[in-house]
């Protein structure tokens, strides 16, 4: 972490600040996921074009659907390796030495998700609580069109993996029988934890052995992200201290992005991500599903 940033989170006063510091590149990273209308209803879109309508003034687009995936997985939305990171970073303006701020118009969970990838390999970052209407509400200033120069010309950051960020299907499986230590933690809303809302996978409802956290219940009305004392009862009311690792998963790796920033927020480092979440565990029939 590094000392520019107050933590994973900066409010709207905090940017508005620090908007023309050259240090500082603020990154929308919104994407469009529709709810589904059926079983196997799988439907995503870039954010940029709504980017370009109306945005930060000085940001970016972060194309999660784009250069902010890896392709060649077999799911959509999946972390791409470090030096490809690197290299989409580069080409949005971050180079060696920037700290990142991201934002979405989404409920913040795509600027989380944004922040954990490179948290992941050690970017300095942090998400704008309350993303785009939190800025808009404080009266701050949003411009519309693309920025001149579209290929910045930045040192690309070295990449450094930090360890246990990631947890793989097989780990998942493992902690899902009880033959490894760990917490399971569903980010979806209760519907798609449960089964009974039409689901983009291939099967409803949850991995055995998990346990419920809708992400959306960690925000305020708002969009900010609970009080502390607040998000700590939530947190508590599933899992307790003794409760580690945690790992956290939703349909696509992203609801679980915004429950891992709260849970960062109350001081948990043994916090994972399983990336392929429930888009890659359904697509297995070997791998049991519960309602």
């Amino acid at each position: 972490m590094t000392s520019l940033l107050p933590g994973p989170l900066v409010d709207d006063t905090w940017l508005a600040a620090r908007l023309d510091d050259p240090r500082v590149v603020v990154l929308d990273a919104t994407a469009l996921l529709p709810s589904p209308e059926h079983d196997g209803d799988y439907r995503s879109a870039s954010g940029r074009a709504a980017w370009a309508e109306r945005h930060l003034p000085g940001s970016r687009h972060a194309d999660l659907t784009g250069d902010f995936s890896d392709h060649d997985a077999p799911y959509h939305f999946a972390v791409p390796a470090p030096e490809a990171l690197a290299a989409a970073l580069a080409r949005v303006g971050v180079g060696e030495g920037d700290t990142v701020v991201a934002y979405d118009n989404g409920g913040g969970i795509w600027a989380a998700r944004l922040w954990w990838m490179l948290r992941a390999i050690s970017v300095p970052a942090a998400v704008l609580d309350g993303g785009l209407a939190a800025w808009e509400a404080a009266g701050h200033p949003l411009v519309s069109g693309e920025e001149a120069d579209a290929d910045p010309a930045v040192t690309p950051v070295t990449p450094v993996p930090r360890p246990g960020m990631w947890t793989s299907v097989d780990e998942v499986a493992a902690i899902s029988r009880g033959e490894r230590p760990g917490a399971l933690v569903c980010a979806l809303p209760t519907g798609g934890f449960d089964g009974t809302a039409p689901t983009r996978y291939s099967r409803r409802g949850h991995i055995p052995a998990s346990r419920s956290l809708p992400g959306r219940d960690l925000l305020d009305p708002a969009g900010r992200v609970l009080p502390a004392a607040e998000l700590a009862a939530k947190v508590g009311s599933v899992l307790d201290a003794g409760d580690s690792p945690v790992v956290l998963y939703c349909g696509g790796g992203i609801s679980a992005a915004g429950a891992a920033l709260a849970l960062t927020l109350l001081g948990r480092d043994d916090v994972s991500l399983y990336d392929g979440s429930l888009e890659e565990w359904s697509k297995d029939p070997k791998l049991p599903m519960e309602l």
